[in-house]
């Protein structure tokens, strides 16, 4: 199946207007990581603590925001996940903020910033564990309960907490919503101690300093090896031109993607490793496919200039090119769209990348060649990459082949 047929489109005639693209692009996310957004690393690489908190309602986050900076929490950073409908935050905690050694110390801090309306002396019940339960109806004994209390409380108070995060998704609007799932006794005794908030924490997560760093070096040696292991196969497969060519365009391809990251002030996580990992594998095999071709003709081209085969070599390979890359890129388009919070970053990336790898193949990789071979030309050497039968230098003196 072919898009175009017979294109002969110039590409290397416009290599300055892609030249020009991809330093607007290059620069502006460079500029962003040095002097604006820094380079936005999730918590998986800085350490820190994510807690979920669902609401009762639509969250306003300036108004979180603005509570947690009364509880001294400057640093924290908030971010809505999963349906809109479903009223759910994730609060990230600077890692200076919380200590690794205490899980529950993020969760307090979080339920004391936002319980702003707290009645003296009573418990948050959206927030209360089983255990806290189980201990205040032990006290109050609402069931009078003569032997075995223990037990029975204990499944009381599990009653409660399945009922409070699976019937009512970890927040319960009133006390008056335990009616039918525990005895009224007890319903009656916890409106003496418990009020109900508007938030429930649902999770908490925590990433250490020393973790962090460590998985930041192992991303760095990925992407390092990955790059270098390019440089290796290509060498040997074609020329090392050819690999230098296509390692300069997937590290094109990175800047820029980590460029939009920091641009748009998203979190870089492991996904996004990931997704630039694979990224680094698409664009990669993208190059080689424009590289094969351009080896072929070579052989099939022998009296024609570098800059025509190269050309020719782009434009025969360009459906296939459209093709393969549209449809990977509507496949990631939906999984950014549909694909819930969780996927973003790993979709974002995936949805940049394969732009700019598509691109780069074509407007990056190949006249890397071009230009190359003509410096070698300018300063008197022979042709690195023949396009035709290779002249015979006369003594002291250096020929240069016909695509010179």
């Amino acid at each position: 199946m072919e898009f175009f047929r017979n294109p002969n489109i110039d590409f290397l005639g416009k290599k300055w207007y892609f030249l020009a693209f991809s330093l607007v692009f290059s620069v502006a996310g460079i500029l962003s990581m040095l002097f604006w957004h820094g380079i936005p690393l999730g918590v998986d690489f800085r350490g820190g603590t994510l807690v979920y908190v669902k609401f009762s309602h639509a969250p306003n986050d300036n108004v979180i925001r603005a509570a947690l900076q009364r509880a001294g929490l400057q640093r924290a950073r908030i971010q809505r996940y999963g349906p809109v409908s479903n009223n759910e935050v994730l609060i990230d905690l600077d890692v200076r903020e919380t200590s690794e050694k205490a899980l529950d110390e993020g969760k307090t801090q979080i339920i004391n910033a936002l319980e702003t309306n707290a009645p003296a002396g009573k418990q948050d019940l959206n927030n209360a564990s089983s255990l806290t339960l189980q201990n205040y109806l032990l006290e109050k004994d609402p069931l009078h309960v003569s032997t075995d209390a223990n037990q029975r409380y204990a499944a009381v108070a599990q009653a409660i907490v399945n009922h409070r995060d699976k019937a009512k998704s970890g927040v319960l609007s009133s006390l008056d919503e335990l009616t039918g799932a525990v005895d009224p006794a007890v319903v009656s005794t916890l409106s003496d101690g418990f009020f109900v908030s508007d938030f429930g924490v649902r999770n908490v997560e925590i990433v250490g300093p020393q973790v962090g760093q460590q998985l930041r070096k192992q991303a760095l040696l990925a992407t390092i090896y990955s790059l270098a292991g390019m440089l290796i196969y290509l060498g040997f497969r074609f020329e090392w031109i050819y690999g230098v060519a296509a390692v300069v365009t997937v590290f094109h391809d990175t800047l820029i993607t980590l460029g939009a990251f920091s641009l748009m002030n998203k979190e870089i996580s492991l996904t996004v490793i990931a997704a630039i990992l694979t990224l680094i594998g698409y664009s990669n095999n993208d190059t080689i496919v424009v590289f094969d071709r351009i080896r072929e003709n070579l052989k099939l081209m022998r009296r024609e200039k570098l800059a025509d085969i190269v050309n020719r070599s782009i434009n025969q390979t360009l459906s296939r090119t459209i093709l393969t890359a549209g449809l990977t890129f509507l496949t990631v388009l939906a999984l950014y769209l549909f694909g819930g919070e969780v996927l973003h970053g790993f979709s974002f990336a995936l949805v940049v990348g394969i732009l700019i790898g598509t691109y780069s193949s074509i407007a990056i990789a190949a006249p890397i060649l071009v230009a190359y071979q003509d410096w070698r030309g300018t300063r008197g050497k022979q042709p690195l990459i023949v396009s035709g039968p290779k002249a015979k230098a006369s003594p002291g003196k250096t020929k240069v082949a016909s695509n010179q």
